[in-house]
This record gives C-alpha cells, structure tokens and sequence, in this order.
C-alpha cells in the first residue's frame, strides 16, 4: 500500500476493519512476522501480550474485551480480503482521499504469502492514482511473481537538472502515464532470486503549465515532448533475509536491476539504467527491540539518453520514499546516488508507541561534467503508531528537513524501508 500518496488511515476505516477484515488478514500475514531471535514458541505469547490499535479501538467499543489473541491460523488457502477508505498528504499531492484494498493468500502450504494490492487516489491537486500490485509464490517458493501496472494522471512540480537548482526554478508540469512492469524471479539457493522482467513506460499529455518566461527550461534543453516511451527487458538479482519485510527488526536486503531499452523495442533511441538497492537492519542495543537500518539507492544511466520523466530523481523510487525533507522531483539527473540511517525505538512497553530520527543525503550529477558536485542533506523524526501487531505494521509520520529551507510531514503506512 506504499504508493505516490502515503496513506493515512482514518478512524472510520480502521474501525470498520475491527469486526471482521483486520482480523482474518491478522492471521493470514502471522507467519511473515515471525522473528528468529524468539523461540517459535513463545513468538505468539510475544505479539499476544502487544498492543495496536484494533485493540485500543476495540476496548473503547466494547469495553473488557481485552487484547486480541492470534488463532493459530496458519497457510490458509483462503483469499482474505480487506478495504478501507483512507486519506494522505505528501508535498507533491497535497492531500488526497483513496479507497485502498488488499487480499492475501497462500497458493501452497510451503509457498510464501502471495498478495494483491490495488487503490484509487484523487487529490486536491488533481491527481489520479491507479496502481495493481502483485506479489504471487509458488510452490515452496521456487518462483516469484511481481506485478507493478499503474495509471496516472499527474500534475506535478518539476526543478530543473543536478545540484545547484533551487526551489524558486520549480514550476508544474501535466502529463499522464501508464507503467506495465511484470517480473519473474526464481530462487538460486535459500533466500537469493534471479530472473528477467519486461518494462514499459508510457507518459502522454505532457505539457508545462507556468514555465519561467523568456527562459529555456532545463526540460526544453534536455528534449521536450509531447509524449515518452521506454520499453526493454529487466535483469534482476534479489537476496533478501528479511524473516518481516513490513516491518525488519534484523537482516539484509539486497535488488539489482539492470535494464536495456533498445530501439528493438520501439525505443527511439537505446539506453541502459542500472538501479542496486541495499538494506541492512541491526538490533541495537543487541538485546533490545530497537532498530538501526541503513539504505543505499543508487541509481544510473548506465548508456544512452533516458526520457526526463525517468531519469533519477528524488522520490522516485518505486514506493517515492527517497529524500524525506524534500518534495518529490526536487532534484533530478542522469546518476543518483543516496545513502540514509534510521534509528527505530520504542516509546511505549507494548509497542503501540514508537518514535524515529533519521538522516539522509542525495547528490546527482551535473550534465556539462556528469559528476556528482553537490549534496543535499536532510534529517528529521517522526512517531510510529503500531495499526497491526501481528503483522507489525505501523502507521508512520515523520517531519523532515532539507537544506534551503525544504521541509515537510511525510506519512507512510508501514516502514520508509
């Protein structure tokens, strides 16, 4: 559910989730949560004795009710379904309203959970958001199926090339887009994939609505049109110990993405970009249940000339969370490199409450030297409210700041990463 708009519950959607929807998707996600450095069990025991939200809520309603208790229900074949109306705010959409669904299931017993995930977004800026997301497993995990097909229609800002652009270049720019990106990954050996995928990007309509006048943009320099197409095979790599992807509390993780857009197919011209993501989390204290994680997102073109709207940029990251204290699209260039440190710890006992501080840095490179010339840093906190215990999922909202005078809240439904 991580998508352009980082979505906020509301009370009314959490609380029609009580009776029946949040409860049976508790189940169904148990066995993602589980976390190796507990005795399995005694993990039950561990998440029982937690406290989210549904029980908080719960307890108001029908008072005595007590915390909920897992059931036990594991490997279900059946489809569990869950929609909850919902609202955001990011820097770039304002605020915004979506209905957002989720079902998961399992196609074997010895299969990972396969989900499906879809929403659509209206915000104030007048955005459309049209995301269907997949992840299906098949037997004992021998393949995985990813899924990423979106609509858009999104008017949004845009500041120019490299490092030294600053927020009063930014004006808007109006286009729509179509994304078909489908993966097929299969498993080398215990917790490492590789496979081959097939992208296409799609944007129309594309259009500058409050240029700077008697000016050419960095966009008219770099090559406006109308439209922009890029298709081409993806080569992917994935190792991930990750025992809770939600919400990790140890391991590592590990995406390399390298794609070709050739002119075979249908590209004007051909170019390479080459994305490696890295994570790594550690408890710190050893002992304890907080968390220090690390990010690394580099990003390249690799060969050849990218269409503007895909060359790297800040927020542009397959879920837009890069670069917390700057405004999607803030910055954009042919390379991007990104490197950022969180700190996760717990407020309250029963883990309802937890807060983070966090701190980041991005640099792109300049297109008369393609070197990396300049670094915007950000830092920032926010607080985290436990929304599903057994699946560990939080309700995150953060305020970061950027350098210039760039800030901003940023709320997210689960982790940044």
């Amino acid at each position: 559910m991580k998508l352009a708009v980082k979505a906020l519950l509301l009370a009314f959607g959490l609380l029609s989730s009580i009776g029946g929807l949040a409860q049976s998707t508790d189940t169904t996600l148990f066995t993602i949560a589980t976390d190796t450095t507990i005795p399995h069990a005694h993990f039950n025991d561990v998440l029982n004795d937690e406290t989210d939200l549904v029980d908080v809520f719960t307890n108001i309603w029908h008072r005595g009710t007590g915390k909920r208790k897992d059931t036990g229900e594991i490997k279900s074949s059946r489809l569990r379904i869950s929609a909850v109306p919902a609202a955001g705010y990011t820097l770039q959409t304002g605020f915004a309203a979506l209905v957002s669904a989720n079902a998961a299931f399992y196609t074997r017993p010895d299969a990972n959970v396969s989900t499906l995930l879809s929403s659509l977004t209206y915000t104030e800026r007048n955005q459309i958001i049209l995301p269907l997301q997949t992840s299906i497993w098949t037997r004992a995990n021998k393949y995985n199926i990813v899924i990423d097909w979106r609509y858009l229609k999104y008017p949004s800002f845009t500041y120019g090339l490299g490092g030294y652009t600053t927020l009063s270049n930014g004006y808007t720019i109006d286009y729509s887009a179509l994304r078909i990106h489908q993966t097929i990954l299969r498993e080398l050996a215990e917790d490492m994939y590789a496979g081959i995928g097939y992208k296409l990007d799609y944007f129309y309509g594309i259009n500058e609505l409050n240029p700077p006048v008697g000016v050419a943009t960095d966009f008219q320099t770099y090559g406006l049109h109308n439209t922009e197409f890029a298709s081409g095979f993806s080569f992917n790599f994935l190792y991930d110990t990750r025992k809770n992807p939600i919400n990790p509390q140890k391991g590592n993780f590990v995406n390399v993405v390298y794609r070709p857009n050739l002119t075979i197919f249908g590209n004007t011209a051909s170019w390479r970009s080459l994305v490696v993501d890295v994570r790594r989390y550690m408890r710190f204290p050893r002992q304890s249940r907080n968390v220090f994680a690390v990010w690394i997102y580099d990003w390249f073109t690799v060969s050849g000339k990218a269409p503007y709207l895909m060359l790297p940029n800040t927020g542009g990251d397959p879920y837009s969370n890069t670069g917390r204290g700057y405004i999607q699209g803030r910055y954009r260039g042919n390379n991007m490199a990104y490197l950022e440190g969180e700190y996760r710890f717990r407020i309250t006992n029963n883990g309802l409450l937890g807060g983070v501080v966090f701190a980041n840095a991005q640099t792109f490179s300049e297109q008369t030297t393609n070197s990396f010339e300049t670094i915007a840093p950000a830092y920032g906190l926010g607080l985290r409210v436990r929304l599903n215990k057994f699946t560990r999922t939080n309700l995150a909202i953060d305020y970061g700041f950027g350098k210039n005078g760039s800030s901003g809240i940023f709320v997210n439904l689960g982790e940044v990463f």
